[in-house]
């Protein structure tokens, strides 16, 4: 009799997270600089085809959509600057700066839902120590106690005062657990 064998696919996620794993590797190891890493991230999300999720029911969905729109607003804003750098098609920088407001504000949203669907525990939020004046006393970190390789960042007021609120915010400013990514410039 012939017996049909289950092989398991790599789904999504993995294929994604795998992607991402490989990059943090590179990086780390200095094979990366911070602009390669952000465009070869973009390029697997291209590669891939990879799109949020519209649903997002899950803590794993939720980080999926931050890392995607997170990639994606650092990519458009490392496009705006090169074209800002040489003055022209102002327009198409214009364009890419919306893109970049629209990205983060779903990345903050993407991070707000990650919170909610673990209902606001084991989550901290605290600033941390940055070498750019601009991001000093605006750029905070989130982590979750029970996904210590999730660490997600933001600079958003309406997401900041909502931490505050529930009491997940630190006061004080701490060194960043990816401290070389985050003071890297690109």
């Amino acid at each position: 009799m012939f017996k049909l064998r289950y092989v398991p696919r790599e789904n999504i996620f993995q294929k994604f997270f795998k992607a991402r794993e490989s990059l943090i590797e590179q990086f780390q190891k200095g094979d990366l600089s911070k602009k390669e890493y952000i465009e070869e991230g973009f390029y697997d999300i291209q590669r891939l085809e990879i799109k949020p999720f519209k649903i997002v029911d899950s803590f794993e969905k939720a980080i999926f959509n931050y890392q995607y729109y997170n990639t994606m607003a650092k990519y458009y804003y490392l496009q705006s600057n090169q074209i800002k750098k040489y003055g022209k098609h102002m327009e198409k920088y214009k364009e890419y700066l919306q893109k970049v407001d629209d990205f983060y504000y779903k990345k903050d949203r993407s991070t707000m839902k990650a919170i909610e669907l673990l209902d606001f525990y084991g989550v901290e939020a605290y600033y941390i120590q940055v070498s750019s004046t601009y991001l000093k006393k605006k750029l905070f970190e989130i982590i979750f106690l029970d996904h210590k390789d999730v660490i997600l960042h933001s600079t958003s007021q309406w997401l900041l005062e909502r931490l505050q609120r529930e009491g997940l915010f630190k006061e004080g400013v701490r060194k960043s657990l990816i401290a070389n990514y985050v003071n890297e410039k690109y």
